[in-house]
């Protein structure tokens, strides 16, 4: 009985320690990166390039995502105001029938925006991989990042760690209970980067030099 009593109180030590990791992860996240991510444009200052964070334009069920929807219309708002001369989408291309930064392009292209301005990357398969190929591949150690604010948090925070002068132009948020499940797989996802900055972890893939005029 006593070893089942110990056992207990050691889970319910870790429990507690996992919530607290929560907490101080996603607190330090959101207060570290609250003066550089804004939905505001004119509190940005322009930048050659605006890094737009990929996801699946269809849900699982084949309906619309709007995750994708909102990136989509915050890249175009963000390069027809000026403040970007060019934008590199970044996503998964792992397999050969899902195509993220082919489907971002696509759609930016349909919105008018010249294909020669939007540069692909393949190789996005995490944020902190999109976020460091920017710097690695594409030369870029400035630039604005696109995606909803809960995401642009932690890809800002992972930049400035790396020394990269990140910003985020939020995208409208997803206001329903699929958004809930994201947000969820989001507080666990900011205990991981600090996992990954303590380990020095580098983006999977790297690749020839990309030059962005």
């Amino acid at each position: 009985m006593k070893v089942l009593k110990k056992i207990t109180f050691l889970f319910l030590i870790l429990f507690v320690l996992g919530i607290f990791s929560v907490w101080l992860a996603n607190l330090t996240v959101t207060k570290s990166t609250a003066k550089y991510v804004t939905a505001d444009l004119s509190k940005l200052g322009d930048q050659k390039v605006g890094l737009v964070l990929g996801t699946s334009e269809k849900t699982g069920r084949g309906y619309t995502n709007y995750y994708f929807k909102y990136r989509i219309d915050a890249a175009e708002k963000l390069y027809k105001s000026g403040k970007v001369k060019y934008l590199i989408v970044s996503g998964d291309n792992s397999q050969k029938n899902y195509n993220e930064p082919e489907d971002m392009m696509n759609a930016l292209i349909a919105r008018g925006i010249p294909k020669d301005k939007i540069y692909q990357d393949f190789a996005g398969f995490r944020t902190l991989d999109s976020v460091l190929r920017a710097e690695k591949i594409f030369g870029q150690k400035s630039f604005i990042i696109v995606s909803q604010k809960f995401h642009n948090e932690r890809a800002v925070y992972l930049a400035r760690k790396n020394n990269i002068q990140a910003y985020g132009f939020n995208a409208e948020d997803v206001k329903k209970m699929g958004g809930l499940k994201t947000k969820t797989r989001e507080y666990l996802a900011r205990v991981k980067v600090f996992v990954d900055l303590l380990f020095e972890v580098d983006p999977k893939f790297g690749g020839e030099k990309v030059m962005i005029p």
